[in-house]
Protein backbone atom coordinates (compact mmCIF):
# COMPACT_ATOMS: atom_id res chain seq x y z
CA UNK A 1 0.00 0.00 0.00
CA UNK A 2 1.48 3.76 -1.11
CA UNK A 3 1.86 6.08 1.67
CA UNK A 4 -1.01 8.03 -0.40
CA UNK A 5 -3.41 5.28 0.05
CA UNK A 6 -2.28 4.64 3.78
CA UNK A 7 -3.02 8.16 4.69
CA UNK A 8 -6.44 8.14 3.11
CA UNK A 9 -7.41 4.80 5.00
CA UNK A 10 -6.85 6.47 8.19
CA UNK A 11 -8.60 9.73 7.24
CA UNK A 12 -11.54 7.94 6.37
CA UNK A 13 -11.12 5.79 9.48
CA UNK A 14 -10.72 8.79 11.59
CA UNK A 15 -13.81 10.21 9.92
CA UNK A 16 -15.95 7.63 10.73
CA UNK A 17 -15.08 7.52 14.34
CA UNK A 18 -15.62 10.63 14.92
CA UNK A 19 -19.04 10.49 13.03
CA UNK A 20 -19.74 7.80 14.82
CA UNK A 21 -19.22 9.33 18.17
CA UNK A 22 -20.56 12.75 17.61
CA UNK A 23 -23.41 10.86 16.27
CA UNK A 24 -23.74 8.65 19.34
CA UNK A 25 -23.22 11.75 21.35
CA UNK A 26 -26.59 13.29 19.31
CA UNK A 27 -28.85 10.72 19.79
CA UNK A 28 -27.79 10.27 23.55
CA UNK A 29 -29.02 14.15 23.94
CA UNK A 30 -32.11 13.67 21.78
CA UNK A 31 -33.18 10.83 24.76
CA UNK A 32 -33.17 13.88 27.31
CA UNK A 33 -29.38 13.30 28.99
CA UNK A 34 -28.91 16.99 28.05
CA UNK A 35 -25.62 17.19 30.42
CA UNK A 36 -23.74 14.42 28.99
CA UNK A 37 -20.63 14.99 26.50
CA UNK A 38 -19.06 12.49 24.51
CA UNK A 39 -15.90 12.15 27.13
CA UNK A 40 -18.83 10.72 30.15
CA UNK A 41 -19.52 7.81 27.28
CA UNK A 42 -16.26 6.61 27.04
CA UNK A 43 -16.10 6.60 31.01
CA UNK A 44 -19.06 4.26 30.79
CA UNK A 45 -17.71 2.16 28.40
CA UNK A 46 -15.14 1.14 31.07
CA UNK A 47 -17.67 1.74 34.35
CA UNK A 48 -19.81 -0.96 32.79
CA UNK A 49 -20.92 -3.95 33.67
CA UNK A 50 -18.49 -4.07 37.22
CA UNK A 51 -17.46 -0.59 38.09
CA UNK A 52 -13.94 0.72 38.40
CA UNK A 53 -11.56 2.35 40.58
CA UNK A 54 -10.49 5.98 39.42
CA UNK A 55 -7.03 4.88 38.74
CA UNK A 56 -8.25 2.25 36.31
CA UNK A 57 -10.80 4.48 34.68
CA UNK A 58 -7.43 7.06 34.14
CA UNK A 59 -5.58 4.55 32.16
CA UNK A 60 -8.50 3.44 30.14
CA UNK A 61 -9.13 7.31 29.28
CA UNK A 62 -5.02 7.44 29.12
CA UNK A 63 -5.42 10.70 31.57
CA UNK A 64 -3.82 11.60 34.75
CA UNK A 65 -5.56 10.16 37.82
CA UNK A 66 -6.69 13.98 38.33
CA UNK A 67 -8.39 14.16 35.59
CA UNK A 68 -9.98 11.01 36.02
CA UNK A 69 -10.94 12.46 39.25
CA UNK A 70 -12.54 15.20 38.22
CA UNK A 71 -14.57 13.51 35.50
CA UNK A 72 -16.02 11.26 38.20
CA UNK A 73 -16.55 13.85 40.72
CA UNK A 74 -19.03 15.60 37.62
CA UNK A 75 -20.65 12.42 36.64
CA UNK A 76 -21.69 11.85 40.54
CA UNK A 77 -22.41 15.02 40.70
CA UNK A 78 -24.89 14.90 38.03
CA UNK A 79 -26.26 11.33 39.23
CA UNK A 80 -24.56 8.62 36.55
CA UNK A 81 -22.67 7.15 39.22
CA UNK A 82 -22.31 6.94 42.56
CA UNK A 83 -18.68 5.86 44.70
CA UNK A 84 -18.89 2.89 46.89
CA UNK A 85 -16.65 1.00 49.09
CA UNK A 86 -14.19 -1.61 46.82
CA UNK A 87 -14.83 -4.90 47.64
CA UNK A 88 -11.33 -6.28 47.50
CA UNK A 89 -9.36 -2.87 48.63
CA UNK A 90 -10.46 -1.11 51.97
CA UNK A 91 -8.27 2.10 50.22
CA UNK A 92 -9.92 2.02 46.92
CA UNK A 93 -13.67 3.24 45.89
CA UNK A 94 -15.21 1.60 43.15
CA UNK A 95 -17.05 4.28 41.07
CA UNK A 96 -20.44 2.49 39.52
CA UNK A 97 -22.85 3.31 37.17
CA UNK A 98 -26.26 4.76 38.80
CA UNK A 99 -30.00 3.43 37.17
CA UNK A 100 -29.56 6.91 35.44
CA UNK A 101 -26.10 6.15 34.40
CA UNK A 102 -27.71 2.85 33.08
CA UNK A 103 -30.32 4.25 31.09
CA UNK A 104 -28.14 6.72 28.91
CA UNK A 105 -25.87 3.86 28.24
CA UNK A 106 -28.89 1.77 27.25
CA UNK A 107 -29.54 5.59 25.32
CA UNK A 108 -26.09 5.40 23.36
CA UNK A 109 -26.44 1.83 22.72
CA UNK A 110 -29.74 2.78 20.96
CA UNK A 111 -27.95 5.49 19.05
CA UNK A 112 -25.22 3.63 17.88
CA UNK A 113 -27.37 0.82 16.33
CA UNK A 114 -29.27 3.86 14.59
CA UNK A 115 -25.44 4.95 13.21
CA UNK A 116 -24.85 1.07 12.29
CA UNK A 117 -28.69 0.44 10.57
CA UNK A 118 -27.82 3.62 8.24
CA UNK A 119 -24.27 2.08 7.57
CA UNK A 120 -26.19 -1.02 6.67
CA UNK A 121 -28.84 0.44 4.27
CA UNK A 122 -25.63 2.38 2.49
CA UNK A 123 -23.55 -0.82 2.45
CA UNK A 124 -26.11 -3.98 3.19
CA UNK A 125 -25.53 -6.56 5.83
CA UNK A 126 -22.50 -8.46 4.83
CA UNK A 127 -20.62 -5.43 4.19
CA UNK A 128 -21.20 -4.16 7.74
CA UNK A 129 -20.71 -7.21 8.90
CA UNK A 130 -17.58 -8.03 7.02
CA UNK A 131 -16.42 -4.51 8.33
CA UNK A 132 -17.24 -5.29 11.88
CA UNK A 133 -14.95 -8.85 11.62
CA UNK A 134 -12.00 -6.69 9.89
CA UNK A 135 -12.03 -4.03 12.59
CA UNK A 136 -12.22 -6.48 15.18
CA UNK A 137 -9.31 -8.12 14.27
CA UNK A 138 -6.95 -4.96 13.18
CA UNK A 139 -8.29 -4.08 16.93
CA UNK A 140 -9.73 -7.05 19.51
CA UNK A 141 -9.77 -5.75 22.87
CA UNK A 142 -8.33 -2.15 22.35
CA UNK A 143 -10.20 0.22 25.14
CA UNK A 144 -13.33 2.56 23.88
CA UNK A 145 -11.43 6.03 24.54
CA UNK A 146 -11.06 9.79 22.71
CA UNK A 147 -8.05 10.39 21.56
CA UNK A 148 -7.73 13.25 22.83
Amino acid sequence: MQNSEAMALSAALLAVAGDLTHRINDGVVARGFTDIRPAHGFAFARLAPDGATVTDLAAHLGVTKQAASQLVDEIVRKGYAERRPHPEDARARLIVLTGRGWACTRAAEDAAAEVVGRWTELLGEGEVRALRESLGRIAPYGPIRPTW
